[in-house]
């Protein structure tokens, strides 16, 4: 995972637990156009008869993006926006309802539709100062 959109001042904790969790935790600030973070990770799924994504998480009661491109080079991503709860829980996503934007303006092309993903990213973009912490267990396509 790596990061964007942070500022200089944010502290941004990566971890990979021994029972395979990752996650990251940090603090966002808004200098320096701050305000979001951004975790991504590149690897290639192939989806055959996949329609949705699910993902097992923790979070911290905050609203998050779940994103993914089908191509990394792309500059748009699909968009899925979800709240944590603060315990343990399941999101599952439809694919095909995964909207596309780019710098946070929705696009019109169509929805999520390809055959591969390349990208996987979390996003927190509340733009405001706070702490974040958000674990994931697992993410599947079902």
């Amino acid at each position: 995972l790596y990061n964007i959109g942070i500022s200089e001042k944010s502290c941004i904790n990566f971890y990979m637990k021994g029972n395979g969790r990752r996650g990251f935790a940090g603090t966002i600030y808004l200098e320096n156009k701050g305000g979001n973070f951004l975790g991504r990770h590149k690897e290639t799924f192939q989806i055959r008869s996949q329609k949705n994504i699910k993902i097992r998480l923790k979070g911290d009661g905050s609203d998050y993006q779940f994103r993914i491109k089908s191509n990394s080079s792309d500059r748009h991503s699909y968009i899925a926006e979800f709240k944590t709860s603060g315990e343990w829980e399941i999101i599952e996503i439809r694919l095909a309802d995964m909207y596309p934007a780019f710098r946070g303006q929705k696009l019109s092309i169509s929805n999520f539709d390809k055959e591969q993903i390349e990208e996987l990213a979390f996003l927190i973009g509340n733009k405001k100062e706070q702490k974040f912490h958000l674990e994931i267990k697992s993410i599947e396509l079902l």
